[in-house]
């Protein structure tokens, strides 16, 4: 075998070496899928995947449907990230026959394979199961197509519009490639085809818009307004330094000489010189009004790889520091890499200690069902792990997700169930409320419900509240409230109460309890109620989302209905 591979190595041409390499850093993303436990975000799309449905909570179906796949073909976190591991060597290779010279030699392809594997961003988006991986692939299609459209192709249109549409089934930044490319290439808005290529796509996503208006627009909702948070100074420092990082801190200053440096000569060589800046400007500009994540701005490592590479390969000096560096740089993610697979140094992550911990929480419960605070991918992750019965709650003060379109929770109606709570009080001396140290170094605390019974699907409209109000103003609201469940609902405060908030940004809630007398809500029934309101003088100045809620003490919940946009004058 050594002796067949020594003699048929050096025959192998740029197309086949790249293609072995990349092959070779499959098996070891393989393994690593393996090998690894589940980070948090893929226990939440595991989720989603034991539904397939055309579209979820925060994201397009396409990562749910890969899940459900590789969990058909394996078990465990490999089925789990399975068809994520292809993905990456079957996009880099599609790249690379995108950007390689007309005459190729082993060089150019042992520094396409050796920059690639030493870019932070894809080692660690070249195995784990969340939706960049399909966007990377459907991007490299679509640069594809995008190529053979602005060199008047046959039917280029036709798949470059399979391809946005494939592009939107992965993540919904991949509107933002196209309109980058576009930019870059001005001109090619008077293409009729390209507006036949629009029209593709769009007949294509026509179940996902219809999933869409069947959940209220929640995706677009959720990212367009509901991720907004205020300024913080630190978000966008952060984010820069996360760039810095994920790129590689080795080859930062290059890309900046190269990108300058590179002239685009054709319509997809402009396409990827204009990704990166404008990735990057775009959720710089983001991180104005909220966190941003940097994975959100993979895509433009198309365009960091191929003005890199086409720099250094006329450059002897570039491509001697960047091969040495991107081998040091390898050497290090591999000690990453068995770092995450052993742990030795005993860190403390959401890849590590799952089965230990949640299969602690699972003692505990011992079979009754577990509601979970506000950990949506913790509750996922109890799920994988233990494989036992669990719910997570929306949370007001936090976010919503997918779970709120389930209906685990009204599975565990009249059933005794473990409810998690905020951290014991000092005054609690009735062992009611109890708590239990985690192998990763969490406190998991419940509190036990005999009877559990859900009211997070009761309906609450309100009329008689403007969309401008003042401080300190008093008016009269009617209350619609729909009961869809099969028992009655008392609110009397003990320990169901009717209170309101206000809702501004992701983290300020403002709640107030609402002056009305016991009542009753019949099952299956409506009741309409009157009840007064004096607009508290601490929320003038801000616009807020305005709704009702039953609340019950040590649990957490979200608006019942759908709240109102109000706008409080200023004192």
């Amino acid at each position: 075998m050594e002796r067949i591979v020594r003699k048929r190595f050096p025959q192998l041409g740029a197309d086949a070496l790249v293609a072995l390499w990349l092959g070779v850093w499959w098996m070891c993303n393989l393994l690593q899928a393996g090998l690894t436990e589940l980070a948090n975000d893929e226990a939440y799309y595991h989720m989603f995947a034991e539904r397939l449905a055309w579209g979820y909570f925060d994201h397009p179906p396409m990562t749910a449907l890969l899940v459900r796949l590789g969990g058909l073909m394996a078990g465990g976190e490999l089925g789990v990230r399975l068809f994520f591991t292809l993905l990456q060597p079957l996009y880099l290779y599609v790249f690379w026959r995108l950007i390689r010279p007309a005459e190729a030699t082993r060089r150019d392809a042992a520094l396409y394979v050796v920059l690639s594997a030493a870019t932070l961003i894809l080692e660690l988006y070249g195995f784990i199961a969340v939706p960049d991986g399909p966007l990377m692939m459907t991007a490299a299609l679509f640069l594809w197509t995008f190529r053979n459209f602005a060199e008047r192709r046959p039917l280029a249109w036709l798949w470059m519009g399979v391809a946005m549409a494939a592009m939107a089934y992965s993540k919904y930044h991949g509107a933002l490639v196209v309109i980058f490319c576009l930019a870059a290439n001005p001109r090619l808005l008077l293409r009729p085809g390209l507006y036949a290529s629009g029209a593709v796509a769009l007949v294509l996503l026509v179940p996902h818009l219809l999933w869409q208006y069947e959940h209220d627009w929640a995706s677009f909702a959720y990212h367009l307004a509901g991720r907004n948070s205020v300024f913080r100074p630190n978000y966008p420092v952060e984010f820069l330094l996360n760039v810095l990082v994920v790129f590689n801190p080795f080859f930062v200053p290059l890309y900046v000489q190269a990108w300058r440096k590179t002239r685009p000569r054709n319509a997809l060589q402009r396409a990827l010189k204009l990704l990166p800046p404008a990735f990057i400007g775009f959720f710089l500009l983001s991180s104005l009004r909220g966190y941003v994540q940097p994975q959100w701005i993979i895509v433009a490592t198309f365009g960091l790889l191929w003005v890199l590479f086409d720099y250094a390969r006329r450059h002897p000096r570039t491509r001697r520091y960047l091969m040495r560096a991107g081998g040091v740089t390898i050497a290090l993610v591999a000690l990453v890499r068995l770092e995450m697979i052993f742990n030795p140094l005993h860190i403390r992550f959401e890849v590590f200690d799952n089965a230990a911990s949640y299969g602690e929480i699972a003692r505990v419960a011992d079979g009754r069902p577990v509601v979970f605070r506000h950990g949506y991918a913790v509750a996922a992750k109890y799920r994988f792990y233990t494989g036992c019965e669990a719910y997570c709650q929306p949370n007001i003060r936090y976010r919503t997700h997918q779970w709120q379109f389930r209906d685990d929770d009204d599975r565990f109606a009249g059933r005794e169930v473990l409810v998690e709570t905020a951290a014991r009080p000092a005054s609690d001396t009735t062992s009611a409320v109890r708590s239990v140290a985690l192998a990763n170094g969490r406190r998991f605390t419940w509190l036990v419900d005999s009877c559990y019974l859900p009211t997070r699907r009761v309906g609450i409209a309100c009329e008689g509240l403007p969309a401008r109000v003042a401080p300190g103003e008093e008016l009269t609201l009617t209350l619609h409230l729909e009961n869809p469940y099969d028992y009655d609902i008392r609110v009397d405060g003990r320990p169901l109460s009717l209170v309101m908030l206000w809702k501004h940004g992701r983290f300020r809630v403002e709640e107030f309890p609402v002056e009305a007398a016991p009542f009753t809500l019949p099952a299956r029934s409506h009741l309409t109620l009157e009840v007064p309101l004096r607009v508290p003088d601490e929320l003038a100045g801000t616009d807020f989302d305005a709704g009702f809620a039953l609340r019950r003490e040590g649990y957490v919940n979200w608006f019942n209905g759908k709240p109102l946009r109000v706008e409080v004058a200023h004192l």
